[in-house]
């Protein structure tokens, strides 16, 4: 993934209303690609900026002109006939009507209800962002079952959108199985009651609800030449290795860590946001940023490529 000389960058637009509606167009018929659908945008020009690129192919084909907008993720794709570099912007607010400008069908879809087989394969990982909120809760300690379920329910109440049950094989080991499936059912049952998506980080021989989200710790990661079975799956990473080879068998989304010092691994040597962003500009996934921080980094975090922040102490609470 290093290097991009080779491909055509492209400044595309993921343009999403009030409704959780994102902006789609069709491809004319008889060019690459043609009766696909796809995220706005176009090629930079020589010496052209994203922001002025973006500018620029919004008002020659919707006649918008963006007003609120921040990074969401860049994605490569090899095509046989070219490489392409998709720089994706999140785009929440502009001026203007949204028309086909240049005779395309636009039309309005929910995010969770696109459909990536009717878009062009490049277009996969951001389909997968958008899905994506941009925090990610993961369980901390507690001291019991109604302990739990308050912890949760604030960080619910909060606006919290994603969850990552994570119970230790130590954990498990204290506290014993029949314990551990009470956390399992609980969690499950806040999670589905407010729409919001779930993945299991526990150890592997636990019984989960049908269907459920697995996520992989780094051990497991390497284990696996295929991605769980299921229909969300995401993995713990701390190194170039370990996110290539998260995205070689097919997660959806990473945790990448640690990016700054953390009381519960002090003895990490930290990435810093610098490190962070030249690992997650090879991979075509979305990736959280881990460990220390809190909500006053997000702009940092989006800055530097992440999809947003995943975090205990910060939303456990």
């Amino acid at each position: 993934m290093s290097g991009s000389s080779s491909y055509i960058h492209v400044a595309v637009a993921a343009i999403v209303n009030s409704d959780n509606e994102v902006l789609i167009s069709q491809r004319k018929q008889g060019t690459h690609l043609g009766g696909y659908w796809e995220f706005p945008g176009g090629k930079l020009e020589q010496g052209e900026s994203i922001s002025a690129a973006l500018l620029r192919e919004l008002e020659e084909e919707l006649a918008i002109r963006p007003v609120s907008s921040r990074p969401l993720i860049r994605a490569r794709y090899r095509y046989p006939e070219k490489s392409v570099l998709l720089d994706v912007w999140k785009i929440d607010a502009w001026s203007g009507i949204p028309r086909g400008v240049e005779g395309q069908r636009i039309a309005w879809r929910p995010l969770d209800q696109l459909d990536a087989e009717a878009f062009p394969p490049a277009d996969i990982p951001v389909i997968n962002a958008l899905k994506l909120p941009a925090s990610c809760l993961i369980t901390g300690t507690f001291s019991s079952l109604p302990d739990f379920e308050q912890k949760l329910s604030t960080a619910l109440r909060a606006g919290i959108e994603l969850v990552q049950l994570r119970l230790t094989r130590d954990w498990l080991a204290a506290n014993g199985r029949q314990y551990a499936a009470e956390i399992i059912d609980l969690c499950a049952r806040l999670c589905k009651r407010q729409s919001v998506r779930l993945v299991f980080n526990v150890p592997e021989d636990l019984e989960l609800p049908a269907g459920a989200a697995i996520h992989l710790n780094s051990r497991r990661l390497l284990d696996c030449d295929r991605r769980p079975a299921t229909e969300l799956a995401s993995a713990s990473c701390h190194n170039r290795q370990e996110l290539e080879h998260a995205e070689a068998i097919g997660v959806d989304f990473a945790f990448l860590s640690p990016v700054q010092s953390t009381r519960s691994h002090p003895d990490a040597r930290p990435l810093g946001w610098e490190a962070f962003h030249e690992l997650v500009d090879r991979v075509n996934i979305p990736v959280y940023a881990l460990g220390g921080l809190s909500p006053v980094e997000m702009e940092a975090a989006w800055n530097s490529g992440a999809q947003g922040i995943a975090a205990i102490g910060a939303f456990w609470k």
